[in-house]
């Protein structure tokens, strides 16, 4: 049996070297694949001390943060360009509640880079949450309102 615990242990080894290689040669410059669609991926880069660059427009992910602020945040993802928030109920209305996801799909500064998906439920009688199509015009008006915001945070930037 010696000798095939010899084997194992030159495989782990080796195993050991050729993930350490691997990991190595990861540093630089990737291109992340975008899930959405619509052009090249987007660029990620790295520095020697492996801090990474958002791989989005930073004036819509800061908008939409800010845009966004009063709903809690479920999770975002600054190199895919996801934002999603948890539900929000309003205090005024216990009985209806929203959700909204947020894609940036563009590392530029554009009003087609942006789309927003709203989700509303309403509490029934039996106290369930039922599904509700939102108003056509709730989604683009945070589109509109997240827009703004990154025109403002950009225009702010440029006069110093």
């Amino acid at each position: 049996m010696p000798f095939v615990r010899g084997n194992r242990m030159r495989g782990l080894v080796i195993a050991a070297t050729a993930l350490s290689v691997v990991g190595l040669s990861a540093c630089g410059s990737v291109s992340v694949p975008n899930p959405f669609g619509g052009g090249k991926g987007a660029k990620v880069r790295t520095s020697g001390d492996n801090a990474a660059a958002i791989g989005v427009n930073g004036y819509l992910w800061r908008a939409t943060l800010d845009t966004l602020a009063f709903m809690p945040l479920a999770s975002a993802d600054p190199y895919g360009g996801v934002i999603v928030t948890d539900w929000y109920t309003n205090p005024e209305k216990p009985d209806e509640r929203f959700k909204c996801t947020v894609y940036i799909l563009d590392s530029r500064l554009r009003a087609d880079g942006l789309n927003v998906a709203v989700f509303k439920q309403l509490r029934d009688a039996s106290g369930n949450w039922v599904d509700q199509p939102t108003a056509g015009q709730t989604e683009t008006d945070i589109e509109n309102s997240i827009l703004t915001r990154a025109r403002q945070l950009r225009l702010s930037n440029i006069k110093g």
